[in-house]
């Protein structure tokens, strides 16, 4: 790998401006094919196979009304009156005969006529059914519906319009004045590691370019497939801050080459070669962990786990071509000043313990080995303590209850949920086939009465009968809300009803709807978090001991990622379910935390985990090689590699936090939970876990069994071959051709 990366740094820093304009002409294809092909982004959760799905497809063919979505208008008289009221109840029923008009409308119920009043009689709830899903609904479907509210509220009732046809919870985007403090931060922090202005705008550039890219595919791809809005913003915030990392990795390892006096173009081909190789390796742990989202069969997840991972292959290509070409064009701008406080500080990493103050990572590495057994458990026990909300953890999809405040959806759901009951906000569907009944009218009323007699239901509906009159589908309103417990544990026991209510009316009963959908998918989501952590786990450990070549390692870091997951996990709970800081972090309603959150964050997380472990450990693994002892191999590693991998860390925690104020219900906890685990798994585990445990174990930290080590292929991420005149190196190398390299022979610093 080392090899052809080292070709591919040199032959793009020759051939720079072929590069450049290679991206540009990307670019320009992307944007022609999005500008001509592409669609629109949707909120649409499904679920094939699933009792749910096959019952809703059913609908969909039969009764499409009941299959659409669906809007609430809900009226409430001033204070002192009743809905009731002659003047009020005409308001009512004249704004529903006008939401009738509205486009897309197949049918509205007025709430005047079939009595749905709240018991105070103080409100009334009408609906109104739509021909379509929500993905399909036209731009101005909505705003002719609540133009439409206007007699209503005219006549001095309070009117807000909500339901289904609203989507699930706010915009799932942080908008772009957030990404834009997360990439002022990038800056900051870059020009801080860098000491250079002009350096530290280098990886901004590439990892924009990057996302651009991304963005541009993603959104010329709405045009063919179904694409959640979710989607591009996972793969903009991947995107940014995988990018900016990647970038920071070689170009530091770029400077610290130049500061030791190797030729530029030298200096950027074994960058790519080394710090690449890493940067290749880190970046496919994170696509194999978001491609693995597929064995999940949710298609909304699949899409978002491929965006994810094609941002995150982009990120690898530009870091990779586009930098090197960059570097090309720096030239010996790139090269720290003589005297300057980067060439100082480079000059002490490669003089440890002379010319003054150690280094901070190096001063960290000796606090942590000092007592690594005292520092294992109290990183042990502080992770483990932190994690212990993790055992309350619910998951559900976002509702409307969890949009904004000020928003229509929100204060419909919230009118609803106080003067009818939250099982308003979220009813179940029952499809009922009697085509193999006697009589099919008898077989669905006795349904309807077993279903009024379910405990935790609040109503049932009149049953409406499909085309053929061999089926009919009936409304049931739970008690409690589509999130809560409770109302799962009815769909539950309405399905384990089922076949006894099959043999006493002969119906074969299904439980459908926006709830029972959004709940098959949370349980199919929880049922697969466990495989697909083995799968996550047993990957890190068959990657990690190609890499390392050890027993050791490899185990050490799966217990280190796991750690890192579980207390995420607790951090989410308390925050999100238990409301401790809630008001600060804009959260809107305490709950069940969305569904995808734990597998999303698993697979992201896992990949970031080992780009750390690689990026922190290959150093220390470098030094031990070349005959240090191992604890001064831990020193070493810390010396040269946390300076990097603070500032990656730093940064990624910077554009994840970023995306957490003003998002939605469905990323908002996902930037949260990746801000959190990244700033864990960096300075607790990585920088402070890791080295204590290589002290614990020595030597044996390096030790593989003879038979393995035959076994394992080679993995030279750390461009051994490249030395002593090997491969690509050798083949470039013009005659009389001179290099300058350390005494290690690996060009300075590797991470």
């Amino acid at each position: 790998m080392a090899t052809l990366l080292y070709r591919l740094g040199r032959g793009a820093f020759r051939h720079r401006r072929a590069v450049l304009a290679g991206w540009l002409l990307v670019l320009t294809a992307v944007f022609t094919t999005m500008a001509s092909y592409g669609g629109s982004t949707n909120d649409e959760f499904t679920i094939p196979g699933s009792e749910s799905q096959t019952a809703m497809d059913t609908l969909k063919a039969e009764l499409p009304s009941a299959a659409g979505t669906s809007a609430q208008i809900v009226f409430v008289a001033p204070e002192g009156h009743k809905i009731t009221e002659p003047q009020y109840a005409r308001a009512v029923s004249a704004t529903m005969a006008e939401a009738d008009k509205a486009p897309q409308v197949v049918g509205v119920t007025d709430p005047v006529q079939s009595k749905l009043i709240s018991p105070d009689r103080t409100a009334a709830l009408g609906q109104v059914r739509y021909e379509v899903k929500k993905v399909d609904l036209a731009d101005d479907s909505l705003t002719a519906l609540e133009k439409a509210t206007e007699t209503a509220k005219d006549a001095g009732l309070t009117v807000e319009v909500g339901g289904s046809a609203y989507g699930s919870g706010s915009p799932s985007g942080g908008g772009q004045s957030k990404e834009l403090a997360g990439l002022v931060v990038a800056l900051l922090v870059l020009t801080i590691t860098f000491g250079s202005l002009f350096a530290a705008g280098m990886p901004l550039l590439t990892a924009v370019t990057g996302v651009v890219v991304t963005l541009l595919g993603v959104h010329a791809l709405t045009g063919a497939f179904t694409i959640s809005s979710t989607a591009p913003t996972l793969a903009s915030m991947l995107g940014l801050a995988v990018g900016i990392d990647y970038a920071l990795f070689i170009l530091s390892r770029h400077r610290s080459q130049l500061a030791q006096g190797m030729d530029a173009e030298e200096s950027a081909a074994r960058a790519t070669a080394t710090a690449g190789s890493a940067v290749v390796f880190a970046g496919l742990t994170v696509i194999i962990a978001l491609c693995g989202l597929t064995v999940v069969r949710i298609p909304f997840l699949t899409v978002m786990g491929l965006a994810g991972a094609g941002a995150v292959l982009i990120a690898v290509a530009v870091s990779t071509t586009l930098l090197p070409a960059m570097m090309g064009f720096a030239g010996e701008r790139l090269r720290p000043k003589p005297g300057s406080r980067a060439a100082r500080r480079e000059r002490a990493a490669q003089q440890p313990g002379h010319g003054g103050r150690r280094p901070l990572g190096e001063r960290w590495g000796r606090a942590t080995v000092r007592r690594p057994l005292l520092t294992l458990l109290a990183v042990m026990v502080g992770l483990l303590a932190v994690a212990v909300p993790a055992r309350d953890l619910q998951l559900a999809l976002p509702d409307n209850g969890s949009a904004a405040v000020d928003s229509t959806q929100r204060k419909t759901y919230d009118i609803v949920s106080e003067k009818f009951g939250p099982g308003f906000n979220g009813p179940l569907l029952i499809l009922a086939d009697t085509s193999h009944t006697d009589d099919p009218q008898q077989a669905t009323t006795a349904l309807a009465k077993e279903l009024k007699a379910t405990e935790g239901v609040a109503a049932v509906g009149k049953p409406q009968l499909l085309a053929g009159g061999d089926s009919a589908v009936i409304q049931v309103v739970p008690k409690t809300g589509p999130a809560d417990e409770k109302t799962k544990d009815l769909v539950e026991h309405i399905r384990d009803e089922a076949p006894d209510w099959q043999r006493e009316t002969g119906a074969e009963v299904q439980v459908t709807g926006t709830t029972a959908v959004g709940i098959d998918v949370s349980d199919r989501l929880a049922g697969s978090l466990v495989p697909f952590a083995l799968v996550v786990v047993g990957l890190s450990l068959l990657l990690l001991l190609l890499v390392f070549r050890s027993l050791v390692v490899p185990l050490k870091a799966s217990l280190g990622f796991l750690l890192s997951v579980a207390a995420t996990f607790g951090a989410v709970v308390a925050v999100f379910q238990w409301g401790w800081l809630a008001d600060a972090l804009g959260v809107e309603q305490t709950g069940p935390v969305v569904s995808i959150l734990p597998i999303l964050v698993m697979a992201v997380l896992f990949g970031l985990a080992m780009d750390y472990e690689v990026f922190m450990v290959s150093r220390m693994r470098e030094a031990y090689v070349h005959g240090a002892p191992p604890h001064e191999a831990i020193l070493s590693g810390s010396r040269h590699a946390s300076r990097v991998v603070t500032a990656a860390a730093l940064i990624m925690f910077a554009v994840f936090a970023s995306f957490v104020p003003g998002a939605g219900s469905m990323i908002k906890p996902v930037a949260f939970a990746l801000a959190f685990g990244v700033f864990v798994d960096a300075f607790l585990v990585r920088m402070t876990l890791v080295p204590a445990v290589l002290a614990l174990v020595g030597r044996s930290a390096w030790w593989l069994p003879r038979w393995l080590d035959r076994l394992l292929p080679e993995v030279d991420i750390e461009g051994e071959r490249l030395n002593a005149g090997h491969g690509a190196e050798a083949a470039d190398r013009a005659p009389g051709e001179r290099t300058t390299v350390d005494s290690s022979g690996f060009g300075g610093r590797a991470f």
